[in-house]
């Protein structure tokens, strides 16, 4: 009796592998030799894997890294939230944009209004009393306009310093990730790398026909700056100056209503250092970015 209990319950086990047996020499060769190159495929792709992992955790020894690409200032570009690109130039120990800064957004993604009030002559009041980022662009042209396309965008100071919201401490960055603008410390810097603020301006303004060709003090650009006279947006809204001046911001305030700027212009050679005005931060200036 524990016999034939004993054989009854190999009989499934029996038919199981005959079963398997059966079903497996029922499989084409071709359909059985995909199978295994599958399987051999995916073991290879997690071995990849696994040699990938590895690599990145012993310094990529005997097989390829993964790296980011090398940056060098003044032959590597730097691309902004848009996807705008800006060219770059060493001067001293510091690395700059090229460009003026044409973006309409902080790096995180947040939107940076425009306000594009009071017609091609600008006068708004809307401007004067912002309080938090803003951009606009000369003559309230079009993004795609002469202007915009030569000078870049205009941006008062709350915009500069990343305040978004009113009564923000959360400030964010308008430049892209890796930049900031600079403070008026790292300005000082720049100009007296370029022998001070009486010479200094001549290098830094580009040698362009968009500078009034009058009997001003032409730009040499020795130190490939390149600055434009973009001109700049009056605390009143009004736009100012295109061809004359170039403003560019700094980081660095002095008071609830006034920050520090700088000037370029056509009559002589000097950098400006200026926040003259009881309402500097309403100004909309130039914007260039500096590597952190």
């Amino acid at each position: 009796m524990k016999r034939t209990k004993r054989f009854l319950g190999i009989i499934p086990i029996l038919f199981l592998l005959l079963s398997s047996s059966v079903l497996k020499a029922q499989i084409p060769a071709a359909i059985d030799t995909k199978i295994k190159s599958d399987n051999m495929r995916n073991f290879q792709v997690e071995e990849i894997k696994v040699r990938w992992k590895k690599s990145a955790l012993e310094n990529c020894p005997g097989v390829p890294c993964v790296t980011a690409p090398s940056f060098t200032c003044g032959t590597s570009t730097v691309p902004d939230m848009l996807g705008n690109s800006y060219n770059t130039v060493a001067i001293g120990t510091q690395c700059w944009t090229k460009e003026n800064l044409k973006v309409t957004m902080y790096n995180d993604g947040t939107l940076i209004p425009i306000d594009a009030t009071g017609g091609p002559s600008g006068s708004s009041t809307i401007w004067q009393n912002l309080t938090t980022g803003a951009y606009t662009i000369y003559g309230n042209e079009s993004s795609t306009g002469t202007n915009a396309t030569n000078y870049g965008f205009l941006y008062n100071w709350y915009a500069v310093k990343g305040i978004s919201t009113v009564g923000s401490t959360n400030y964010k960055n308008i430049c892209p990730t890796g930049w900031h603008v600079p403070t008026d410390g790292e300005w000082d810097a720049l100009v007296t790398q370029l022998g001070g603020s009486s010479v200094a301006g001549s290098k830094l303004k580009s040698t362009s026909p968009l500078w009034y060709s009058g009997s001003g003090t032409p730009g040499t650009d020795n130190s490939g700056f390149t600055g434009l006279p973009g001109g700049y947006r009056e605390e009143t809204g009004v736009f100012s100056n295109t061809g004359y001046y170039a403003f560019f911001w700094s980081a660095t305030d002095y008071n609830p209503l006034e920050a520090w700027y700088r000037s370029l212009d056509y009559y002589n050679s000097t950098v400006g250092r200026n926040g003259f005005s009881s309402s500097s931060k309403s100004l909309g200036t130039s914007v260039r970015c500096l590597r952190d």
